[in-house]
């Protein structure tokens, strides 16, 4: 299964809430940061890196998907069985 194949694939329940709480933490942290009032620096960091933790969040949460009925698990290789 490839990239894509695994993001157009269904998420299952679990990963659909970290999803939205990953893209919650870039909108918070994206708002704290375009502020247009002084905000001390300290919080622009850690804004910064909340940043980086939703987007990773997001992202990992979008390629999780469920496991097909049937279906080998990743690690089993079908060749190995072939003698």
């Amino acid at each position: 299964m490839n990239i894509v194949d695994r993001v157009k694939a269904p998420t299952p329940k679990f990963f659909r809430v970290l999803r939205a709480i990953g893209l919650s933490l870039v909108a918070a942290s994206g708002a704290i940061i375009a502020a247009p009032i002084a905000v001390p620096a300290v919080l622009v960091t850690v804004a910064g890196y909340l940043t980086v933790a939703g987007t990773v969040l997001t992202a990992v949460s979008q390629t999780a998907v469920e496991k097909e009925e049937g279906a080998p698990a990743p690690d089993d290789d079908p060749e190995e069985d072939v003698e």
